[in-house]
């Protein structure tokens, strides 16, 4: 998994309630259990008409979005089923934080388990940095998870909390299997202990 430790990038705003997992990926290509390529179809339903043309409303398909690694999002975002394609087609794409008053909670820990940070922050910081999002001329914002900060354009920080197993996770790049992994050498000594003391299983 990769690192997670500082991400300074453009934050694009989607200022919608209830953005579920379909709404992220829809149903349709949940087809692979490969994590890549999933990015050409998120959001697609917002994203593309039926003829699969750019929808220009769409806070992705404007020039100054492109190439967002940050949301801002409404409340309740990843609601719906617990679809892990939905951080997968997130980080596909290029996002590696999202930024919420809420999440649902299979959706949340599913983007630690990916890398992707999930920040919740209370409703008057979304709106500040929505409307920092939404000024397509500087929407960048600064993320820093060793320090728990999120800098504004304007200068301004605001704190936010992580749980601390969850962010040494992310700052050493370690999902459920590189967890495992660092146990190695434990599991090699107990299945050689084992193997000695009952050489019959």
């Amino acid at each position: 998994m990769q690192k997670f430790d500082k991400l300074s990038g453009i934050a694009a705003p989607l200022d919608i309630l209830n953005i579920d997992t379909d709404m992220i990926i829809p149903k349709q290509f949940l087809k692979t259990i490969k994590r890549s390529g999933l990015g050409a179809n998120l959001f697609h339903e917002m994203r593309f008409d039926d003829a699969g043309n750019d929808r220009p409303e769409f806070v992705l398909n404007k020039p100054a979005y492109k190439a967002a690694k940050i949301i801002v999002a409404g409340d309740n975002f990843g609601c719906g089923s617990s679809r892990e394609h939905a951080p997968w087609a997130l980080l596909d794409y290029g996002i590696r934080c999202v930024i919420s008053t809420s999440f649902a909670d299979i959706f949340f820990n599913n983007c630690f388990k990916n890398g992707i940070l999930p920040i919740k922050v209370t409703a008057e910081q979304r709106e500040a940095l929505m409307a920092d999002a939404a000024d397509a001329e500087n929407p960048e914002l600064s993320i820093d998870l060793a320090n728990q900060t999120i800098s504004r354009p304007n200068g301004a920080t605001i704190n936010f909390d992580v749980e601390p197993f969850r962010k040494q996770c992310l700052l050493d790049g370690l999902d459920d299997i590189g967890l495992t992994l660092e146990k190695g050498s434990d599991i090699d000594s107990f299945e050689a202990s084992r193997d000695a003391d009952r050489p019959w299983l």
